[in-house]
């Protein structure tokens, strides 16, 4: 079973906080147990899991992203610019596996799964898929 998300993006650099759409879609489709793996269908997007209780954590991280990977660094070659998003996305990855137990995700007291977006604005998409 897979299902494809779509969402717009409102920043160059915005985490967005993910869990109630694909929390949604598990409750729609019945499911009760699983696996679940999410994923980016974009290279300088990605998926993370992380603090959902305090946002200065998601002001912080990007902050110190931009710190880490300056764009338009004087080096970078790629034509179109972005080498920073590339490396954003790779540092935090394309994908993650959770776990669905009761027909919820299993997340930690304050986590959530958020969409890194890195390049933006632009419209959006990841997939989850759900093995039983």
């Amino acid at each position: 079973m897979i299902k494809t998300f779509e969402l717009r993006t409102d920043h160059h650099d915005q985490m967005i906080d993910v869990t109630h759409m694909v929390e949604k879609w598990i409750r729609d489709e019945g499911i009760e147990e699983g696996i679940i793996v999410v994923s980016s269908m974009h290279t300088t997007a990605g998926l993370t899991v992380n603090e959902n209780a305090d946002p200065d954590v998601k002001t912080d991280m990007l902050r110190r992203f931009r710190e880490v990977y300056p764009w338009n660094h004087k080096e970078d070659r790629h034509m179109e610019g972005n080498t920073a998003a590339h490396m954003k996305t790779s540092t935090v990855g394309h994908a993650q596996t959770l776990i669905i137990e009761d027909g919820e995700l299993t997340l930690g007291t304050w986590q959530g799964l958020y969409f890194c977006e890195f390049d933006g604005p632009r419209n959006r998409n990841f997939k989850a898929k759900v093995m039983q």
